[in-house]
């Protein structure tokens, strides 16, 4: 029997862990002993003082930040979502450092390719918070949730004398908890400009190592200007891109667009193909040999392949000697259509700029300049395509007007992929003098999803119009998946996991309002019945369960009704929860019946700790359950 405490996982702890089982001599009553460290690990061991290593004032607590575990949890919003009960993506609100934290179990080792376009810390764009402690009540009064008056965000101006160290402090624990939730073969891309284009690269150095370092897309953003400069125009922003681990990584290639098809004219066994020069003197490293033309011709112009090579494929007919237009004599080989598409550039992969980007988020709304430079959606699928993964998980974590959303169901809409989109934003309040404001939108996050819904439209509309205009043995795209789930960034719903345990929950003007109370925290603690938050639901329970014991938040939950109580069935029966009071055999019998007839391949029961009539009834539904094939630490109470 396991007892659910509410927490993410100690990301410290684990990592002790497997040190222990590296190195188990070193650990003396729990704790290092770093000189016996030192003899184990021998040469690999650097005692120099002065050594090259990133470092800033702050990155000891930024670390800490990122392996302290969270308490909270992310509260359903089916009200504010589309196609709740069928779709597979996510659109999550609340800061993301607490989100990714609590994102850990259920997705880690899950999310092919990660999306940011992190704040470029120009003196003007949101950074941090002031007084930002990371926890969930900070975070509700910077957002405005707990105070009307709310809290101006951060511009990180330059006369501050932490510009760059408050916008390390900022992403490094981030990306250190991003890291986790790639797959081995997962790929991040970051877009950033000058100013922290190089503590980016170092930063990155050390979360994924250098060892797995892609490259730098070099990306034109924007066309023309200069009166805003004194020295050079600055018309790029960079793409910084790593691998989770580069051994795993898959080669990566765009498709082939309809012009650069055009060229391959011809067709054998092996494929399309056209005649390409075999003389290459332009290479660094040509290499030469004579060729004999049929007229005796002797040819040395430097050539592609090798002399062994060009012998066996003038055999097989895949190299020919042709006559010039003019005199002379031409080696052609052939240049087949690699199916797999063309290798990127990193300095000629049409992106697309702001202009585009702009223009997507406009043709969607009927005021303009709702959001500041957003990415072009043919920018995000280019990226996408990249990755050649159709069902691949997607997460932006500083989503914004959510352009990668908006590019997920599009491409998956020309390709017939089911790409899956995790979208995570703080709701930075709107300024109330904006466009955004004055078109009735509150903040950031109302904007991303209202774009996702009106793209999704968009798409849908224009695939079953598509469809309608079929030829003869075409086959008819489907819709994607135009959905998204969302939720909020809050406290536990439960008051013994809450962090703010000992504070009573009053109700001013609508807007939950926290108070100390030693008493109150007493008797919640021993002997409360109801041991929920005030104003939270029964669903926020189920899904901060599925949320702590690492269940994927967008998997079917059914409800059941077993001898007279409801039981929550998540994914086909994996997980079976029931929170109702008066628990008794007869319960446990119920559900055990309903595990033979769904059959799932795990199982997981659920019930709240207090909810059982007695003592011994939860020992007869515990052994009941054990009896039906449940593993003793797959009962769980909380």
């Amino acid at each position: 029997m396991t007892t659910l405490n509410g927490k993410t996982p100690d990301l410290a702890k684990e990592k002790i862990k497997k040190l222990k089982a590296i190195f188990p001599d070193i650990f003396e009553e729990g704790k290092i002993d770093f000189s016996k460290l030192k003899q184990d690990l021998g040469e690999y061991v650097d005692d120099e003082k002065e050594r090259y290593n990133f470092s800033w004032n702050g990155k000891g607590r930024a670390l800490r930040l990122s392996q302290t575990p969270s308490a909270g949890t992310l509260r359903p919003c089916p009200e504010e979502s589309k196609n709740w009960g069928s779709t597979k993506n996510l659109y999550i609100e609340g800061d993301n450092l607490e989100v990714l934290k609590l994102l850990q179990k259920s997705y880690h080792g899950k999310v092919k390719m990660i999306y940011i376009d992190p704040p470029y810390n120009t003196g003007n764009d949101f950074v941090y918070p002031d007084n930002f402690t990371d926890s969930i009540e900070n975070y509700k009064e910077i957002t405005g949730q707990v105070n009307d008056e709310g809290h101006a965000v951060s511009t990180n101006s330059e006369a501050n004398g932490r510009y760059h160290t408050d916008w390390l402090n900022m992403m490094y624990p981030r990306l250190r908890l991003a890291r986790n939730l790639l797959t081995d073969d997962g790929v991040i891309f970051i877009s950033i400009d000058d100013n922290e284009a190089a503590s980016m690269k170092k930063i990155c150095d050390e979360v994924f190592g250098e060892q797995n370092y892609i490259g730098i897309y070099i990306k034109q953003s924007k066309v023309g200007g200069g009166s805003d400069t004194k020295f050079i125009v600055k018309e790029h922003e960079y793409c910084v891109v790593y691998a989770k681990d580069i051994n795993f990584t898959s080669e990566m290639y765009i498709s082939h667009d309809e012009d650069y098809i055009k060229r391959y004219k011809e067709e054998d066994a092996n494929g399309r193909f056209f005649w390409d020069t075999f003389a290459r003197p332009g290479l660094k490293h040509p290499i030469h040999y004579d060729i004999v033309a049929p007229d005796g011709t002797i040819m040395n112009y430097g050539w592609i392949h090798g002399k062994e090579r060009y012998e066996q494929e003038l055999k097989e007919g895949l190299v020919r000697i042709v006559p010039k237009s003019g005199d002379g004599w031409s080696v052609q080989f052939k240049q087949y259509l690699n199916l797999s598409g063309k290798k990127p550039r990193s300095m000629t992969m049409d992106f697309g700029g702001s202009i585009e980007g702009k223009s997507d988020i406009d043709s969607l709304f009927e005021s303009e300049k709702l959001f500041s430079y957003p990415k072009s959606v043919k920018y995000l699928k280019t990226l996408f395509d990249t990755i050649k993964d159709n069902n691949a998980v997607v997460l932006d974590f500083f989503s914004g007007s959510a352009t990668t959303a908006h590019a997920a169901m599009q491409l998956n809409a020309e390709d017939g992929g089911s790409r899956r989109f995790i979208m995570v934003q703080l709701p930075e309040p709107c300024p109330k003098d904006s466009e955004a404001a004055k078109a009735g939108y509150k903040n950031i996050c109302e904007i991303g999803k209202e774009r996702i819904r009106r793209a999704g439209e968009k798409i849908k509309t224009e695939v079953e119009e598509q469809n309608t205009q079929l030829k003869l043995d075409e086959v008819p795209k489907k819709v994607p998946d135009i959905g998204f789930q969302v939720f909020k960034l809050d406290s536990s719903n439960l008051k013994k996991w809450n962090t703010e345990a000992g504070m009573t929950a009053d109700f001013v003007d609508g807007s939950e309002q926290l108070n100390f109370s030693a008493e109150k925290l007493a008797h919640d603690l021993q002997a409360a019945v109801e041991n929920y938050i005030p104003g939270r639901t029964e669903q926020d329970v189920v899904y901060e369960i599925l949320l702590k014991m690492g269940f994927d938040l967008t998997w079917p939950v059914e409800e059941k009704v077993v001898a007279g109580k409801k039981v929550y069935v998540v994914a086909l029966g994996a997980l079976m929860l029931c929170l109702e009071n008066d628990i008794t055999p007869d319960v446990a019998r119920g559900i055990a019946e309903l595990y033979k007839q769904l059959a799932p391949e795990t199982w997981k029961v659920v019930f709240r700790d207090n909810g059982f009539a007695s003592d011994s009834d939860k020992v007869n539904v515990h052994e009941i359950l054990k009896s039906a094939g449940l593993e003793e630490d797959a009962f769980t109470t909380v």
